[in-house]
């Protein structure tokens, strides 16, 4: 029977042995799939924005050493001798002030490692220890093709390039706003502020743009979210991060946490609140009546109380536009949110409906347009679309789709401030358009320029939303419908959605 015992386990044993190594190569088929993608969209991700990151922090240098240069020649003209006793002092500083830009230029073109980039990131820091983890030697990683370590290697090299233009980023942004609070101090005194104007925007929208840039690095891509989804799955993986992850170096817990060791010469809970009733029993005392360590407890949760409060008055501070934080500084403008973002993002799609009235229920045409539309600032767009004339037929029993015509659209909204400062989202509307009004069966008819007839739009369009969807109403006036041949409505009645 021991025998047959000692058989059984002997088998089973190697059945689990046989089944975890079968987990372990699909899970390394499985890195395998997803790696060579995940690494490849990481290397051209961080590339593209390590570039943006020092091209927009050179641009910025350059621009504001020639508006600082060119303030300082407006200080001279308007006090030449006060600003002859000023100037030596501010020329002193003005010429380091041009070493320090030439500095910061150079340490952008020349990164150096010795620069580390401090800012906590969830989502970054997950990224940066997968491919930590890639790029160590294990049992996982000696699985894959070397083309794609060779891949992780460079990947790791472009994610600490990042890393360093970002720190250098962060200092070019501090140093600008403490030569912008020097020369607010030296303007202030002369009464000239407002030459200061075009300075603190761009300090602003400098911070603006290193916000974005951040923000890029916590919106990962699908194939980088998943490919760290996977990886977690994998217990050596989970291990790793607790260890080696930028918040496990920021809270490191020994290695022998949640050993009874570690206990060893702690205070015990009964000799604290001895000690808290030896120090605050007086206080204590007059705080209960029931006197104790009881009475030196409910001293502690009094005081507690009262940090407690302090702490969410403090919270609330820093919650608030432009408080307790360098980086939430207030302008002393109004901001234009969509300065700083990229040109695809500054773009709106959308598509409209247009129907021509007739006595049945189904209408004769119906104009069918998409558009996009670029964001100049928060309050215009402008735009341009096409659309095209579908024809129904005559009537339900004559129901018949035709091609009865296309267009080309431009246009411009300009929002309006709220109606009785309550009521929002109207816009008012302009636009040119040409339209081919005429059935058509081929390209070729298109181009009798004669057929096309123009027309000018003003009018109103209201934006309301329904959940996280934009729509639109538009009413519009075609005051160029009255020379028209043939005449088209020159009331125009539109339904939209915005992408």
């Amino acid at each position: 029977m021991l025998k047959i015992f000692l058989i059984i386990i002997l088998v089973v044993d190697a059945s689990l042995n046989s089944l975890a190594q079968e987990n372990s190569i699909q899970d390394v088929n499985l890195t395998k799939n997803l790696t060579n993608h995940f690494v490849r969209d990481i290397n051209s991700r961080v590339a593209r924005l390590t570039e943006k990151v020092e091209e927009k922090a050179l641009k910025t240098l350059e621009k504001f050493e020639k508006h600082e240069k060119k303030l300082q020649k407006k200080l001279a003209a308007k006090d030449s001798l006060s600003a002859a006793n000023l100037f030596p002092s501010l020329t002193q500083k003005a010429q380091k002030a041009e070493n320090i830009y030439k500095q910061l230029a150079a340490e952008l073109k020349v990164p150096s490692a010795s620069k580390t980039f401090t800012e906590y990131i969830p989502e970054f820091d997950s990224l940066k220890t997968s491919l930590k983890f890639l790029n160590q030697p294990s049992a996982l990683t000696s699985k894959l093709p070397p083309g794609i370590t060779e891949k992780i290697k460079l990947a790791n090299t472009n994610i600490q390039s990042l890393e360093t233009k970002l720190q250098q980023a962060n200092e070019i942004k501090n140093y600008m706003k403490e030569r912008k609070q020097l020369l607010k101090e030296q303007f202030e005194k002369y009464g000239m502020p407002k030459e200061l104007k075009k300075l603190n925007k761009q300090v602003y929208y400098y911070q603006q743009q290193l916000n974005e840039y951040k923000d890029l690095l916590k919106d990962p891509k699908k194939i980088e979210a998943r490919a760290i989804a996977e990886l977690r799955k994998l217990p050596v993986f989970t291990e790793f991060m607790k260890k080696h992850s930028q918040l496990a170096q920021l809270f490191r817990l020994p290695d022998n946490y949640g050993n009874e060791e570690i206990l060893a010469g702690l205070q015990t809970r009964a000799s604290v609140q001895n000690q808290l009733q030896e120090r605050f029993g007086a206080s204590a005392s007059s705080a209960t009546a029931a006197g104790g360590a009881g009475g030196a407890t409910s001293y502690l949760q009094q005081q507690m109380s009262v940090a407690q409060g302090e702490l969410s008055k403090l919270k609330d501070k820093v919650n608030k536009p432009g408080g307790g934080s360098s980086d939430l500084e207030m302008p002393d403008f109004k901001p234009n949110s969509q300065k700083t973002k990229s040109f695809l993002k500054r773009i709106e799609y959308g598509a409209n409906v247009q129907s021509q009235k007739t006595n049945s229920f189904l209408p004769v045409t119906s104009d069918l347009a998409l558009t996009a539309g670029y964001k100049l600032n928060d309050k215009s767009v402008i735009g341009i679309g096409a659309s095209y004339k579908l024809g129904w037929g005559s009537g339900w029993k004559d129901i018949k789709i035709t091609n009865e015509g296309v267009g080309l659209r431009s246009y411009l909204d300009w929002k309006l401030k709220p109606i009785f400062g309550k009521i929002e989202g109207f816009w008012i509307s302009g636009g040119y358009e040409q339209n081919y009004q005429r059935a058509f069966s081929g390209i070729n008819q298109l181009k009798d320029l004669n057929a096309w007839q123009t027309s000018g739009l003003m009018g109103l369009t209201k934006k309301y939303k329904i959940g996280k969807k934009t729509n639109n109403l538009q009413l519009l006036w075609d005051f160029l419908s009255y020379r028209q041949v043939p005449r088209r409505q020159p009331v125009l009645f539109r339904v939209g959605h915005v992408f």
